[in-house]
């Protein structure tokens, strides 16, 4: 049975590390809007493409995962999954497919993820983008944090 990872937390708490990690660990298939977007982008500074773009990325890597899982191979999303409906979404469609969900929540405290934002923007990696302290705190507000209850709802490993 296929596993569908989600990969859910803010900017710089840690997605890509633990998603590559469990890549390497399992041989699951990695996707990643930022790399996917960053790939595409002429202007890494361009917000309203990179925001243009994540739409569209995101549906193009749900779509080749729902085609990746029923082949029984797992899949690694990294998407942030910042909304409650969207990650129950993922998992009832992932269910419906055979697949197994694993919710990787990494929750950690804003002050850190700040840290690491600004650390990281100092030398951005490939398939990063900037993030300024102003557009964390405004993402921080959307972010639906998963509780006890709804973190049950998953699969383990």
């Amino acid at each position: 049975m296929a596993t569908l990872y989600l990969m859910c937390g803010m900017a710089g708490a840690g997605k890509t590390t633990l998603a590559k990690q469990i890549e390497a660990e399992t041989s699951a298939i990695r996707l990643s809007p930022d790399e996917w977007i960053g790939s595409l982008l002429a202007d890494h500074g361009d917000r309203k493409e990179n925001e243009r773009l994540r739409d569209i990325v995101e549906a193009m890597q749900w779509d080749l995962a729902q085609r990746l899982l029923p082949a029984g191979l797992d899949v690694i999303l990294e998407n942030g999954f910042w909304g409650k409906g969207e990650r129950e979404s993922y998992r009832d469609t992932a269910r419906k497919l055979g697949a197994k969900v694993q919710l990787h929540y990494l929750d950690v405290p804003d002050d850190e993820l700040w840290r690491r934002i600004d650390e990281r923007n100092m030398g951005l990696p490939a398939g990063t983008f900037t993030v300024t302290e102003e557009e964390l705190r405004e993402w921080l507000t959307w972010f639906q944090k998963p509780d006890s209850e709804e973190l049950e709802t998953y699969d383990t490993a």
